[in-house]
């Protein structure tokens, strides 16, 4: 299961970079690798929003363990 959180992690990064490219530069590097009207950018947007709730997830399941054991 750490693996599946790390995973999203990263994956909850390279779109958080992506969307600070957008912000700073108005620069989309995922339609940039892929053609915009790809599938492809729709399953990396896809899969970016999964991870992104499996990190909500984690938060708060972060606060649920006592953290003496």
């Amino acid at each position: 299961m750490e693996i599946l959180h790390k995973t999203c992690l990263i994956f909850t990064i390279i779109g958080a970079i992506n969307w600070g490219l957008i912000g700073f530069f108005d620069f989309n590097l995922v339609t940039t690798l892929f053609d915009e009207t790809s599938m492809i950018v729709k399953i990396i947007y896809d899969l970016i929003g999964i991870c992104g709730i499996v990190n909500i997830a984690l938060l708060f399941n972060h606060y649920t363990h006592d953290p003496i054991k």
